[in-house]
């Protein structure tokens, strides 16, 4: 996995200069948790992003459940972090995946390439001994240009396009469990659905043991699709589509976009259509 580093390297790299370390830990169940799980023990040299208050923008009417942050913001948050225009970025999560892939795909948007997840996580991470301390590390401040990337976004009026069948060349993925795509149960949401015209491809396929499966592997789950056509992904609120995305362009697919609003965007639009 080319956007992934295993804990080795990690290991290997800790108390390299150009190397920060970011920490993803999240609950949607428990918001606090992530950053209690953190003063409770991360890895060394490590600066702490919250999902909601640091990689999302406060809920509107519209742009879903975890809408794109203020992007000044994010860049005063990660100069602070020590992050500048050299810097290699680690981000981890507990294992998940989703949540350290969040800030990679962020980091992408705004036009940093040396941004990686750690394959296994902090639980992978724990189970091999390696260190983990409680001290909170205070970095340098760094000066971090942002070159934002706008093709790897997907804004709701092309969304729209394919739902309705204007085009031909876009494919939708809805990245959520069969259950919650079939509109069996949804946990989260107001409505219960799909965007109509997507088809299924739960993200958690992707990964083994919070681990990307080989690029072969990843080749065989999307063999259906037209690598010439627009892809894009989506799932509840643009957290859980992400290591799709990774899988794709992993895979070998280069015109993959995020649909960042995603389904809670999409049902803030009464208008908006919903396939069962």
């Amino acid at each position: 996995m080319k956007f992934a580093v295993d804990k080795e390297w990690l290991y290997e790299h800790l108390l390299t200069e150009e190397v920060r370390i970011i920490d993803c830990r999240f609950s949607l169940a428990a918001p606090e948790k992530g950053y209690q799980e953190y003063l409770l023990g991360h890895l060394p040299g490590a600066v702490y992003f919250d999902l909601e208050k640091d990689l999302s923008s406060p809920v509107g009417k519209h742009g879903g459940r975890h809408p794109l942050p203020d992007l000044g913001d994010l860049q005063h948050k990660l100069e602070n972090a020590g992050i500048g225009e050299t810097t290699v970025v680690v981000a981890y999560d507990g294992g998940e995946g989703s949540y350290a892939a969040r800030f990679w795909w962020l980091l992408h948007y705004l036009g940093h390439e040396k941004v990686f997840v750690l394959n296994g996580g902090f639980n992978e991470w724990v189970n091999a001994n390696f260190p983990i301390t409680k001290d909170i590390p205070f970095l340098p401040k760094q000066t971090f240009q942002t070159k934002v990337r706008s093709e790897i976004i997907a804004d709701i009026s092309e969304v729209k396009e394919a739902a309705e069948g204007k085009t031909d060349q876009v494919i939708l993925i809805d990245s959520r469990e069969e259950k919650r795509y079939l509109g069996i149960e949804e946990p989260i949401d107001k409505k219960a659905g799909h965007i109509p015209g997507a088809i299924n491809k739960p993200w958690m396929d992707g990964l083994r043991n919070g681990r990307y499966k080989t690029v072969e592997e990843q080749k065989n789950r999307f063999m259906d699709l037209v690598p010439e056509k627009q892809i894009i992904v989506y799932c509840g609120s643009g957290v859980t589509a992400i290591p799709n995305f990774l899988s794709l362009k992993d895979a070998g697919y280069d015109k993959v976009k995020l649909y960042i609003g995603s389904f809670s965007d999409w049902i803030s639009y009464e208008e908006n259509k919903i396939k069962p």
